[in-house]
């Protein structure tokens, strides 16, 4: 079989099997370079049966070489080994021969994380008002900037003060309590900021929608204009939410149903401590 026919009909299966349509999205995109990297390499369509394990080692090694970041280089590998063990279910392959191919070791360091202070002087300096309510609803909910630039009008329901996240990471629903601040704000934005004709509830006038590009861009404007040296994106809103919470008390296990993460060794990596908690922490025995 075709590489390009046995990745079309993966992906055919993922969305059977009711995998995320970010999820499928990143499959398919990565399936896709491997195979594009195969037909030059050989200056034709490959074969799955005919792939081999230098193959593999080939494409990760051009990974290397392009300064591609070593988790996702690990990304790649388990994609690929998820693909193999399709084809091995479906008796075009015998082996997994990207199981072969070891990941790369990744030194965890610490996420950065902005403190409430530095948030509200960021926010203060960013203009645009739909972007500036935007990025204060991931602050006060730890949404993903996926998550929150796609909320529908009826996914941020104000009467019962809640935000509907739908079809989140993994293809996972869950609900966020609106807190009193953040009731304020998206009261303020539906009453006096919103224009757009659009379902979605963040939308820009002349496009109807957000990007996720445009926000990050805004934000690291915004960090850049207040002399804030830390690299801050949308992601560290997310990271933010979970240690402020943290810190003012909230369980782990709490955090972790709020941020949508499958268990607790994910969100253990969004939280910052520093020594004089944790040895406070220690003293308490």
């Amino acid at each position: 079989m075709l590489l390009s026919r046995g990745i079309q009909e993966f992906i055919t299966y993922m969305q059977l099997t009711d995998r995320s349509r970010q999820t499928i999205i990143g499959y398919r995109k990565e399936l896709t370079y491997f195979d594009n990297f195969l037909s030059i390499k050989y200056n034709c369509p490959m074969y799955i049966d005919d792939i081999e394990l230098k193959d593999i080692e080939d494409y990760f090694l051009n990974q290397k070489m392009r300064d591609i970041a070593s988790s996702s280089r690990n990304r790649s590998i388990y994609i690929l080994r998820s693909f193999y063990n399709y084809c091995i279910k479906k008796d075009i392959v015998k082996k997994n021969i990207a199981a072969l191919v070891e990941p790369v070791k990744v030194k965890q360091k610490e996420r950065d994380f902005l403190t409430e202070e530095e948030f509200e002087s960021l926010v203060k300096v960013i203009r645009n008002p739909v972007i500036k309510t935007l990025v204060q609803t991931m602050f006060y909910t730890g949404g993903r900037i996926s998550e929150v630039i796609h909320l529908k009008l009826q996914d941020v329901d104000l009467g019962n003060k809640v935000i509907h996240i739908i079809e989140g990471k993994g293809g996972k629903n869950r609900n966020i309590p609106i807190n009193d601040k953040l009731y304020n704000i998206l009261q303020n934005y539906l009453k006096n900021i919103r224009e757009a004709d659009s379902d979605r509830f963040f939308a820009l006038k002349r496009t109807g929608k957000v990007s996720a590009a445009y926000v990050n861009r805004v934000i690291k404007e915004a960090a850049y204009d207040i002399g804030i040296e830390k690299d801050v994106s949308a992601h560290v809103l997310r990271h933010s939410f979970g240690t402020n919470l943290l810190e003012k008390g909230a369980s782990v296990v709490s955090i972790q149903k709020l941020l949508g993460h499958a268990n607790l060794a994910v969100t253990s990596r969004y939280l910052h401590q520093d020594m004089n908690k944790l040895s406070d922490a220690v003293n308490l025995l």
